[in-house]
């Protein structure tokens, strides 16, 4: 207990520091491989505290390492912070209102997952010098989450090849050790190519692109009876070939996205797909190239650390909401359907409580609910490393992710209370690691157990390269 208590005191002394760090994080909301602003905000960070640093980890511009401490064991705590498209808005107010500009925001809590799991490495450098304690503790800026697999080409390039315990985190509507259930994916793009023509005057001349993207979509909705239920394949049309009619589009391209609950589960659907694919180029007379954008693993789960994190929450108790906080997530329930509401109770495998607008408790351990499934690059550090994910109470109960209600919580006295007391979750979990050297090899016994069978084998060739983005200008 004298150490829990020490550990948290080390995370309340600079939670002002963290907290303005979220806030402009939020201010400057960047897509997948565009975070230069962000990796600067946490590098200059990084810097204040005395980290040794690693720039362009990876290959990656926007990802960033820190390293405290000497020899012992090696802990990685890692953060993110991308944003995603088309969610812009005002913060603190509970009605839609788009901020100016290029309508990118914070709709998943990522300003505050860097920042949190910063103060909570900060923290834990402080006690490794404080007590003389061999050990080093890492922070890992990564970027990309939001479909561009950032953690999957770390993983790949080597970058947690040394690390004993990985531990992160993610904004959540409850408090608890995050159950670790996610779907495997790939994201590939299928151009189909042939030929083009006058499409009145000599049509039989012509082999359409569109076409073929047409009948590959036909194909796999046929697929979908033939499934594994909890799988999902989703598309997006990237180019149709042309506005103009009267000719035939000789080049059309379709992304898809593949997921299913493991790995191998999603490579042998992923083929099924491609087969697809070249039954429709077989069809049109046309070429199909096939190019994967990216992919990760799915998140595998493990009892030690588990148990390790959840006895931190019991320690430390719900975060500390008061009445204001309570009023602002009043407001933005009212925005929201009981379907919203109801979804994420079910999800937790909670009883339903309409006048329950925060999580005041500790979700209990192994409580489990209805599957619904995402995706995450976090699944491939967890193939590597032994990894435990926290979830953080930062949010409304019923808030969607990906939504402009989640955007204007980002900066909220709630969202920085839930950052700071999971980051002193996060902390006490990696003093527990470092001063138990049991505790680390059961986690690793674990881990290997689990994949035993599956071992762990890279979802992207060494051919797939992140695609980085070039610096914004202004």
């Amino acid at each position: 207990m004298q150490n829990s208590e020490r550990i948290w005191q080390l995370v309340d002394v600079r939670k002002d520091q963290y907290e303005a760090l979220s806030d402009r994080i939020w201010d400057q909301p960047e897509i997948a491989y565009n975070e230069y602003a962000a990796v600067a905000e946490h590098t200059a960070m990084l810097e204040a505290e005395g980290f040794r640093i690693t720039r362009d980890l990876a290959g990656i511009p926007t990802a960033v390492m820190g390293e405290a401490g000497e020899e012992g064991p090696v802990i990685a705590i890692l953060g993110e912070y991308d944003a995603l498209p088309g969610l812009s808005q005002e913060a603190g107010v509970a009605e839609p209102r788009p901020l100016p500009g290029d309508g990118m925001g914070h709709g998943c809590g990522h300003n505050l997952l860097g920042s949190g799991a910063l103060l909570a490495a900060a923290a834990v450098k402080d006690w490794l010098a404080e007590n003389g304690i061999k050990g080093r503790v890492r922070y890992y800026g990564c970027p990309a989450e939001e479909g561009g697999a950032a953690k999957a080409f770390m993983v790949r390039e080597g970058c947690f090849d040394d690390v004993d315990i990985a531990i992160t985190w993610h904004s959540m509507p409850f408090a608890g050790v995050n159950d670790a259930m996610s779907l495997a994916n790939a994201r590939m793009d299928f151009t189909f190519i042939g030929r083009a023509s006058h499409a009145a005057a000599s049509p039989h001349l012509g082999r359409s692109g569109l076409d073929a993207v047409e009948l590959m979509n036909v194909g796999v909705n046929y697929m979908r009876e033939h499934m594994a239920s909890d799988s999902r394949i989703h598309y997006a049309l990237l180019d149709a070939g042309g506005v103009a009619p009267n000719v035939v589009q000789a080049r059309a391209t379709v992304r898809y996205l593949v997921r299913a609950r493991t790995l191998p589960e999603m490579t042998t659907l992923l083929e099924r797909v491609k087969n697809v694919a070249r039954g429709a180029a077989l069809m049109t007379e046309t070429r199909v190239e096939m190019a994967m954008v990216s992919s990760v693993s799915n998140l595998v789960g493990n009892t030690p650390l588990d148990k390790t994190m959840h006895a931190n929450f019991e320690r430390l108790g719900p975060p500390p909401f008061d009445a204001e906080d309570r009023d602002f997530a009043t407001q933005i329930r009212a925005t929201l359907s009981d379907e919203d509401i109801a979804t994420q109770y079910r999800r937790a495998g909670l009883p339903i409580r309409k006048d329950q607008p925060l999580a005041d408790f500790i979700v209990p351990l192994g409580l489990r609910g209805e599957a619904m499934l995402g995706s995450t690059d976090v699944g491939d550090v967890s193939w590597k490393v032994p990894l435990v994910q926290a979830d953080g109470a930062t949010i409304a109960i019923g808030t969607p992710f990906h939504s402009w209600q989640l955007t204007a919580q980002g900066k909220s006295p709630l969202a920085k209370k839930g950052m700071v007391h999971v980051a002193k979750v996060m902390a006490g979990t990696a003093i527990d690691a470092i001063a138990n050297p049991d505790l680390i090899a059961a986690a690793k016994a674990d881990l290997a157990e689990r994949i035993r069978d599956t071992p762990y084998v890279p979802p992207m060739t060494a051919d797939v390269m992140p695609p980085i983005q070039r610096r914004r200008e202004g």
